[in-house]
């Protein structure tokens, strides 16, 4: 067994740590478990060495934590006072799941996984086109308003592809792409209000700084997309109701 993969005394590394939360969480990354552990969720004993050896009531912990978030959307400052209460001797319970309200379970909103960074196939512009559905100057007005924006090299990649669709079945309701200018300029605020949250824990001077400042990010993507996606729709009922 490798020093990084290696098991002292029962002691779990953070590899075996990962393979027993993977079953139940598919999302877990290795960055995740050291973000977790950087806000002081867990806290894994470590070798002379410094590596990580984890207990099983660390990994009790973790899926305390991952359910949490996942099941609960419960924030982690809320999360880390119901482990600080545990450890002096309060019962750990998440709330009872009750029915699911209409429109939110199931809902297709992302989760932080799905903001994961990762090797993308690029498509011309002609493949562009065919998987979208649409047509040069449907294109040509898409990128006019910045709704799709190809790479450096002139490639567009898989999320293009979903907006292209995406923006070509609004039009079907007479929306043209100029009208939704609006959208691509409050997704850039939000993008850059993400990035001014991670930035200052991205320049610390750690070697899983990068590792963290990247989890967090898409922690809060997600959060923020959820936000926003609600409060659409508590503002449709005023527009519904008139």
């Amino acid at each position: 067994m490798t020093a990084a993969g290696r098991s002292e005394r029962g002691a779990l590394s953070i590899g075996m740590v990962l393979s027993q939360l993977r079953a139940d969480f598919p999302e877990v990354t290795i960055s995740k478990i050291r973000f977790l552990e950087s806000e002081g969720l867990v806290r894994p004993a470590r070798t002379q060495a410094g590596y990580r050896q984890f207990s099983e009531r660390d990994v009790d912990r973790l899926r305390f934590v991952l359910s949490a978030q996942r099941d609960h959307y419960l924030p982690l400052k809320v999360i880390k006072e119901q482990l600080v209460a545990a450890d002096r001797g309060v019962e750990l319970a998440l709330p009872e799941a009750g029915p699911t309200p209409k429109g939110v379970a199931g809902h297709g909103l992302p989760r932080a996984s799905d903001f994961a960074s990762g090797g993308e196939m690029r498509l011309t512009r002609e493949e562009m086109l065919a998987a979208a559905g649409i047509t040069p100057a449907l294109l040509t007005e898409m990128e006019q308003y910045g709704l799709v924006r190809p790479g450096q090299a002139g490639f567009y990649d898989p999320d293009a592809v979903e907006i292209a669709r995406t923006v070509r079945a609004v039009t079907a309701f007479g929306i043209e792409p100029r009208h939704l200018r609006a959208l691509r300029s409050s997704a850039d605020r939000q993008v850059d209000l993400l990035d001014q949250a991670v930035t200052p824990i991205a320049r610390q001077r750690d070697p899983d700084a990068g590792a963290r400042a990247e989890e967090m990010l898409r922690e809060l993507a997600a959060l923020s997309v959820r936000l926003h996606a609600l409060l659409v729709k508590t503002g449709l009922r005023d527009v519904i109701g008139r």
